[in-house]
C-alpha cells in the first residue's frame, strides 16, 4: 500500500526494514525461527516449573511469569511483522495499533516491574533468610503478581489514551516494524504532543525508581555474598542473581536509550537494529540465560524430557481422559 492511499483510510504504514522482496523473506524467515525459539523457550519454562513441584517457590513463581510476559510482548510485535513481510504489505489498521501500543506498554511496563520484584526476592533470600518465608509467603508473591499485572495495565492504558488523542499531520508513515510511540509522535501537530510527553516522562520515573530499587537490591546482595567463607555458596548465589542482572541491565538499558532519544528525521537501519534488542531479543534469550546457568531448572528440564517421566505423564492423562 503505497502512502497516497492513506489518506482515506485510517490505519498506518509501517515500513519494516527493506522494499526488496528478497530481504523481506530473508527478514520474515529470520522473524520466524526467532520467534518459535521464544516461544519454546518460555513455554518450556512455564511447564517445567508448573510440573516440577521443587520449583514451586517464590523466585521460580516470579520466574514463570516473567516467562509468561516474554510470551506474550514478543507475540505482540513479531508475527505481525512476519505477515507484513510475507504479503509484501505494511499497512496495519487503526484498531490493531491501538491493540499494539496498548499492550506492548502494558508489558513492557509489567517486564520492569516483575524484575524489580524478582531482586527483591533475592535480596530477602540472601540478606534476610531467617525472615525470608514470612517476606515473600504465598499471599505476598500472588499479591505482588497482581500489582505487576495491574501496574502495566495502568500505564499500558494512559498511554495509549493520550497517544491516540493527539491529532496527527500529514502522511501516516511509521519508520518501525511495529506502532513505537517515538516514531508516531513525529507525526503529531505541532505542540500537540506534550500530554504523552507528560505520560512518558511519568513513566520514565518510575522505571527509574525500580532501576534504584534493582541496583540497591544488588548492592545489599553482592555485600553480603563477599562475606559468605565458602566459595560454593559464593558460587550458587551468583549463579541465579548474575543472569537476573544481567537481563534487568540488558532490558532497561536498550529502552531507556530508545525511548529518551529524540526520534531521527531521517530513519536509518541502525535504528530499526536497536528497537530489536529491546523487543525481540531479551523475550528469546531470557529462557536461555535461566536455564542455562540454574542447576535446579537443568535438572527439573532433564527430568521431564526423560523417557520415565514422559511414560508417567502419558499414562496419568490416559487415565484422565478414560474418567
Amino acid at each position: 500500500m503505497t502512502t497516497a492511499n492513506l489518506t482515506s483510510v485510517s490505519g498506518f504504514l509501517l515500513m519494516g526494514f527493506s522494499d526488496e522482496r528478497k530481504l523481506q523473506i530473508l527478514h520474515a524467515l529470520l522473524f520466524l525461527v526467532t520467534y518459535m525459539l521464544a516461544l519454546t523457550g518460555n513455554l518450556l519454562i512455564i511447564t517445567i516449573i508448573t510440573l516440577d513441584l521443587r520449583l514451586h517457590s517464590p523466585m521460580y513463581y516470579f520466574l514463570k511469569h516473567l516467562s509468561l510476559l516474554d510470551l506474550c510482548f514478543i507475540s505482540i510485535t513479531v508475527p505481525q511483522s512476519i505477515a507484513n513481510s510475507l504479503m509484501n504489505n505494511g499497512y496495519i489498521s487503526l484498531t490493531q495499533c491501538i491493540l499494539q501500543v496498548f499492550f506492548f506498554i502494558a508489558l513492557a511496563s509489567s517486564e520492569v516491574a516483575i524484575l524489580t520484584v524478582m531482586s527483591y526476592d533475592r535480596y530477602a533470600a540472601i540478606c534476610r533468610p531467617l525472615q525470608y518465608e514470612t517476606i515473600m509467603d504465598p499471599s505476598a508473591c500472588r499479591r505482588a503478581v497482581i500489582a505487576v499485572w495491574i501496574a502495566g495495565g495502568l500505564s499500558g492504558l494512559m498511554h495509549t489514551a493520550v497517544n491516540f488523542s493527539i491529532p496527527l499531520c500529514g502522511e501516516r508513515v511509521i519508520y518501525q516494524f511495529f506502532c513505537d510511540i517515538p516514531q508516531m509522535l513525529k507525526l503529531a501537530c505541532s505542540k500537540e504532543f506534550m500530554n504523552e510527553i507528560a505520560v512518558a516522562a511519568f513513566t520514565t520515573s518510575t522505571a527509574f525508581a525500580c532501576l534504584i530499587s534493582i541496583v540497591f537490591s544488588y548492592i545489599h546482595i553482592f555485600s553480603t555474598v563477599l562475606r559468605i567463607p565458602s566459595a560454593e555458596g559464593r558460587t550458587k548465589v551468583f549463579s541465579t542473581c548474575l543472569p537476573h542482572l544481567f537481563v534487568v541491565t540488558f532490558f532497561l538499558s536498550a529502552a531507556g536509550f530508545e525511548f529518551l532519544r529524540p526520534p531521527s528525521d531521517s530513519p536509518s537501519a541502525m535504528d530499526l537494529m536497536f528497537s530489536i534488542f529491546y523487543t525481540v531479543i531479551p523475550p528469546t534469550l531470557n529462557p536461555v540465560i535461566y536455564s542455562l546457568q540454574n542447576d535446579a531448572m537443568k535438572a527439573a528440564l532433564r527430568k521431564v524430557l526423560s523417557k520415565e517421566e514422559f511414560a508417567q505423564r502419558k499414562m496419568y492423562f490416559k487415565a484422565v481422559f478414560k474418567l
